[in-house]
């Protein structure tokens, strides 16, 4: 009897060992991707909390009544929020290692490339070649489309490479160049659900998401409505309501304050030329059949303006402000620097706002070859540099940039990286690092904020 009770004590001692080192073990456990991969560590936060949602749903009352079980539940509930609080506190250090985010530069920026791991085909990166509409000159350039990820639509190469749009690493690295480069709001190329440039896909379901992650960084997204089809004033309006309705709410959506203290959302119209203005002033003046004004969705319209004519004709249509896009300067008369000047002129004396485009350079020949006569070298960023000059000599309340990532056309500050192939060596940003656009965009950000304290003493 004895000697059954002394194997009885030595069995449970060792069970209770057992428990012990169970225990001790689970302590260690730590969720797949705990080393987060990603520059701000942000990205796996939703997934943690999902993760964690999922652990306290998956254990029913009777799986908790086992303490194991139980144990195991809360180790790894502790375990991840432990990681999001870590997660929260680098973000936090690194927040203060950022420069402000400047809510007076506005960069446009296209989510609308794609390649096959994540959309089954190249898209955009593939663009066409576009001829010229004389026809005897047409005869004389290349026709056909590039061929990723080697021979892709443009002359620079992406240090990303041939990404897609939807691919959450590449919109997390997107906002935290834009964030490093000072920049404030997106101006995000926009098309109505359904609807794409006519080399693209639809996107309206990226938007969610590049509203979450600009609001990670502190970043503020506006709409740069795009020439949809049969674009009019009745359209606009269930646009404007659409896109206020879905997206107004969201903390990155971005809101202007005006002079006379009102807040109102802002709409850049590109092509808004092609509509007539007796149109557009069925929306946007007070007395139109389709008035926005006054309402819920009301807003600050900025209409592109290429020629001098568009002024007038602006000022007629009832929007708010103009600006000038094009990163060729010469290329328009909107576009010219030295016309800046009678412009701003011109828009504080009719109430509107003149929001000038500045562009680190401009270069399209690898979708219209027959196109060098509007190529502009970027000569080592000075191009870039006169552009700003030229800018805050008018003082403007808003500059925007051409552009971000808008590839085809050699206007990105987006990173670009040396590459040569056997088809062609693609321009680069050498001697200097493929940061250097967006470490010129932060230098002339602060000279702004600096130079508009000046401005309102």
């Amino acid at each position: 009897m004895a000697r059954f009770h002394r194997r009885t004590c030595i069995i449970l001692l060792l069970f209770i060992l057992f428990i012990c080192s169970m225990m001790m073990a689970l302590k260690t456990l730590r969720p797949d991707r705990a080393g987060f991969g990603d520059p701000f560590g942000l990205g796996l936060l939703p997934e943690l909390q999902q993760r964690t949602t999922l652990l306290e749903n998956k254990h029913s009352p009777l799986t908790a009544a086992k303490g194991d079980s139980v144990t195991h539940t809360n180790n790894l509930h502790t375990i991840a929020l432990n990681s999001i609080k870590t997660s929260m506190a680098s973000v936090r250090k690194l927040e203060e290692e950022l420069p402000s985010p400047n809510y007076n530069f506005h960069v446009f920026y296209y989510s609308w490339f794609g390649n096959p791991q994540y959309d089954g085909k190249y898209i955009h990166w593939n663009h066409p070649l576009v001829p010229h509409w004389d026809s005897k000159i047409a005869n004389n350039y290349p026709k056909g489309r590039h061929n990723p990820p080697d021979d892709i639509a443009s002359s620079f190469y992406p240090e990303l490479g041939t990404y897609s749009s939807k691919d959450p690493s590449v919109i997390e690295d997107h906002m935290q160049q834009m964030r490093s480069a000072s920049v404030g709001v997106i101006a995000l190329s926009w098309y109505p659900p359904g609807m794409a440039d006519e080399n693209g896909e639809p996107g309206e379901d990226l938007v969610p998401v590049i509203l979450d992650n600009a609001h990670k960084y502190n970043l503020k997204v506006t709409f740069h409505i795009e020439p949809y089809k049969d674009r009019d004033d009745r359209s606009m309006y269930s646009n404007v309501k659409y896109i206020v309705d879905k997206y107004g709410g969201h903390p990155a959506f971005y809101r202007h304050k005006t002079s006379t203290g009102r807040t109102l959302p802002m709409f850049y119209v590109y092509d808004s030329y092609v509509t007539i203005p007796e149109i557009w002033a069925n929306l946007l003046t007070v007395s139109g059949s389709q008035s926005i004004r006054n309402t819920p969705y009301d807003g600050l319209f900025i209409a592109l303006l290429v020629e001098e004519k568009h002024k007038h004709e602006i000022h007629r249509s009832g929007f708010d402000g103009i600006y000038t896009y094009f990163a060729t300067n010469g290329f328009s008369y909107g576009s010219s620097h030295h016309n800046w000047p009678s412009l701003k002129a011109f828009c504080d004396s009719s109430n509107l706002m003149f929001i000038p485009s500045v562009g680190p350079g401009y270069i399209d020949t690898s979708i219209r070859p027959w196109n060098n006569h509007n190529t502009r070298n970027r000569v080592n960023g000075k191009y870039y540099e006169t552009a700003f000059s030229a800018a805050l000599l008018v003082r403007p309340e808003i500059i925007s940039i051409t552009s971000f990532n808008e590839w085809h056309e050699g206007t990105q500050i987006e990173k670009a990286v040396p590459k040569k192939t056997g088809q062609v060596t693609y321009l680069d940003y050498k001697p200097h690092k493929p940061t250097m656009y967006l470490e010129l965009t932060r230098k002339w950000s602060e000279k702004y904020s600096k130079e508009k304290e000046q401005w309102l003493m």
